[in-house]
């Protein structure tokens, strides 16, 4: 059992290994990260798991059934090359309430939003929880860019291009003087 868990690591660390060379220009210092790499490397999130799911030997099958799934398979995917990329990290309290980030870079400044759309109703109504999720991180000192990955498996969200337009344009608040990038990559 402990040696097919090390295999499958290996096999995962692996991939990870291909997405980095392909997203990341490497060099001697400490990698420079960017959101648009990590964006990128998301973009690759269903050839990880294809490739997981359907490989020759019998290890690792990604049962991708909750948010929590997809969570892992995201932190095994970028965690080997976003070295400081942090998961759950409680952001400040904000209106009488705490936000947990589900991943957080501070080198790359962007924080990673997983979500899970787990029926039609929850599709509906997901843009409105991205929405709630922006106001909150356009405070966060550490997010210029928020990257919202959204696992659909059975296709419930009624217009991703609607969703795409409403998520994606770029956010200027003049009362801090910050601008906040927000980037869509819904999967499968």
């Amino acid at each position: 059992m402990r040696n097919s868990w090390i295999k499958q690591q290996a096999d995962i660390c692996g991939t990870v290994s291909k997405l980095r060379e392909k997203y990341v220009e490497t060099s001697l210092s400490s990698p420079k990260i960017s959101a648009s790499a990590i964006a990128g490397a998301l973009e690759q999130f269903q050839e990880c798991v294809r490739y997981l799911n359907t490989r020759r030997s019998s290890g690792a099958v990604l049962n991708l059934d909750s948010e929590a799934d997809v969570q892992d398979a995201i932190y095994l995917m970028l965690r080997p090359w976003v070295q400081d990329l942090v998961a759950e990290d409680p952001t400040h309290r904000i209106a009488n309430r705490f936000t947990i980030k589900d991943f957080v870079s501070r080198q790359a400044r962007t924080v990673i939003e997983v979500k899970y759309v787990r029926d039609a109703e929850h599709g509906k109504s997901i843009s409105r929880e991205m929405h709630d999720d922006i106001e909150t991180y356009r405070h966060y000192a550490y997010c210029d860019t928020l990257i919202f990955f959204v696992y659909d498996p059975s296709s419930l969200i009624p217009d991703q291009q609607k969703l795409r337009e409403q998520i994606e344009e770029e956010r200027f608040y003049r009362q801090s003087g910050r601008t906040l990038r927000c980037i869509l990559i819904v999967k499968p």
